[in-house]
């Protein structure tokens, strides 16, 4: 055996010891080398060098191979092939000699056991298994040129012993780093999930704290507001609230442009569209913009001014929260102007028909109004919006911008209010235009009245100076009972055409007159009458000169070939001026 592999190889390392048997010292003079050990100690040895080498090893398929490759320091054996157990099943390890499917499939058929193994040349084979504490770590197929002794077998199953014990110890040292490395895999698993709760719960405490703020605000009544003063202390952000059609409500921050920019509606329906579709809010451009809808009609829109795209995920909590209590507080405020509107609408209703003036008085404290002052019936009909509650709701807010005190209500296609003050002349018509984006809308105003009983005959006078501007050329605007003049004697059902027939007969020369020679003949004359004849306060009012105005009424004269002096001819010039100037939309 002094001849083998691993004893040549332990020699050549120094890691095995020598023999330990006795000497004669005669001997040791005559040859000072050691005598070589028997052969049975010098197995033993090559088997103790072996053992603590497999020991020292913590690689499992570096033990099997170790046992493989030093198999003959047991007798007279080779390893044909060895196995591993891999997560239930037998690998073979590639320091064997063979791998023959025979051999392979016998090795499995084992399962677990030992057994003969059949190797072509080798009269004698066995499967022999690597068995520890947890099971079978493996197996070593021996082939030998002949059967064994009692003593080559007995060093054979210590072999297989201390291989299998040293695959215990190597398969204990993975499990437990595999533990450590598992263990150090939960710690950090943990940490990451202890680090995600306390996120989650920093989260959830922001969500509850900015739920817990809108709340607040929804239940403050603060309006619109209270909604902007509160998302922009939780942003830090600009914050505001336009209407639907893009009309500034509520701006809290710094940068608030002043004038507010005119919306394009165009361009709002196109916006509104575009936020609709997404879900959560949309940047365009510098803001960051969410819609107040409720039962998915939009009541309003919020946005934060982001120029510098500061907005984190927080930001756009903050914003999701703030809608959702603009949503409700729009709706509660719209809610209360409907009931508002009822109960102006049956009042109102009610004195335009005619009513008991106690009743009156008592219903109109009831709602806040001061039915005792003097009274105005304003009638409103725009051409692009239905008379609807909505319509009657945006009359009422652009009223009341303009400082106008009324009580309110509709009918089929115009709304009706009576005001305690005489509505300024282009205020009134100037808010709708901006409340509804377009300028195609008219209003009639009555003359004042002190008596509820005369009510239901202003509204007559409202209607009807409504009916003349919505016939007259300029058809758009404001025009007030007491202006129309002649005009109010002319009943509704006149012909417009027999008045331009009439115009163009008594002033059809003059117009073409001045329409040729860009003079103003026709101005001249009805501010004479204006004027009630007078030289002095005509030529002022005209800013020309008394002898220029003396020349200009000759004219007239002959281009017209009218007599002023002729009280027909006068009256008749006097009525054409008139019509010309209130119904057919002259300049003033």
């Amino acid at each position: 055996m002094a001849g083998s592999t691993f004893h040549r190889c332990s020699d050549r390392e120094g890691s095995l010891p020598q023999g330990s048997g006795g000497r004669h010292p005669t001997a040791a003079r005559k040859d000072p080398r050691p005598p070589a050990p028997p052969p049975a100690d010098h197995a033993l040895h090559e088997l103790t060098a072996l053992s603590r080498a497999l020991f020292d090893t913590l690689e499992e398929g570096e033990i099997l191979r170790l046992a493989m490759d030093h198999i003959a320091a047991a007798g007279p054996y080779s390893a044909e092939a060895g196995y591993l157990e891999v997560d239930g099943d037998l690998v073979p390890s590639p320091g064997g000699r063979i791998h023959a499917p025979a051999v392979d499939r016998r090795v499995r058929e084992l399962a677990g056991q030992d057994g003969s193994v059949t190797v072509p040349g080798r009269p004698w084979g066995r499967a022999l298994g690597l068995r520890g504490l947890e099971g079978l770590h493996g197996y070593l197929v021996v082939t030998s040129r002949s059967r064994p002794t009692e003593a080559e077998w007995s060093l054979l199953a210590t072999l297989v012993r201390h291989t299998a014990a040293a695959l215990s110890v190597a398969f204990a040292h993975r499990r437990r780093r595999e533990d450590v490395l598992a263990l150090h895999r939960l710690r950090g698993e943990r940490s990451a999930l202890q680090r995600q709760l306390v996120s989650v719960v920093g989260e959830l405490g922001y969500q509850r704290a900015v739920h817990a703020l809108m709340a607040d605000v929804a239940a403050s009544g603060g309006g619109e507001e209270a909604v902007t003063r509160a998302l922009h202390w939780l942003t830090g952000l600009p914050a505001l609230v336009e209407d639907r059609f893009g009309r500034l409500r509520s701006w809290t921050g710094p940068s608030r442009p002043d004038p507010y920019p005119e919306p394009d509606p165009v361009r709002q329906d196109e916006m509104l569209h575009a936020v609709a579709r997404e879900v959560g809010p949309v940047r365009i451009r510098d803001r960051l913009i969410t819609l107040a809808r409720l039962h998915g009609e939009i009541l309003g829109v919020l946005a934060l001014v982001d120029a510098r795209d500061e907005a984190d995920e927080h930001t756009v909590l903050a914003l999701e929260y703030a809608a959702t209590s603009l949503a409700l507080e729009l709706a509660h405020l719209r809610n209360l102007a409907e009931v508002e509107l009822r109960l102006h609408r049956g009042l109102v209703d009610d004195l335009l028909v005619g009513t008991d003036e106690a009743s009156a008085y008592a219903r109109s404290e009831a709602v806040g109004h001061d039915l005792h002052r003097s009274h105005y019936v304003v009638v409103v009909q725009w051409s692009n919006r239905t008379a609807d509650d909505s319509f009657a709701q945006t009359v009422g807010r652009a009223a009341s911008s303009v400082g106008m005190r009324s009580l309110l209500t509709r009918r089929s296609d115009h709304v009706v209010l009576v005001a305690d003050d005489k509505p300024h002349g282009r205020a009134l018509y100037e808010a709708l235009a901006r409340e509804t984006g377009t300028r195609s809308g008219t209003i009639g105003v009555s003359a004042p009245t002190d008596s509820l009983g005369d009510i239901p005959h202003r509204y007559q006078e409202a209607q009807r100076a409504l009916d003349v501007r919505r016939h007259s050329r300029e058809r758009y605007g404001t025009t007030f009972f007491d202006e129309l003049g002649l005009y109010r004697i002319l009943g509704p059902g006149n012909d417009y055409r027999e008045l331009e027939t009439f115009v163009n007969e008594w002033l059809g020369q003059l117009i073409d007159y001045d329409s040729r020679h860009h003079a103003t003949m026709v101005e001249t004359l009805s501010r004479y009458f204006d004027c009630g004849g007078n030289y002095d306060e005509t030529a002022e009012s005209l800013a020309i000169h008394r002898s220029t105005l003396r020349y200009r009424l000759k004219r007239i004269r002959d281009i017209s070939g009218n007599d002023l002096a002729n009280v027909e001819d006068r009256l008749n010039l006097q009525v054409a001026t008139r019509v010309w100037k209130i119904v057919l939309g002259a300049p003033s």
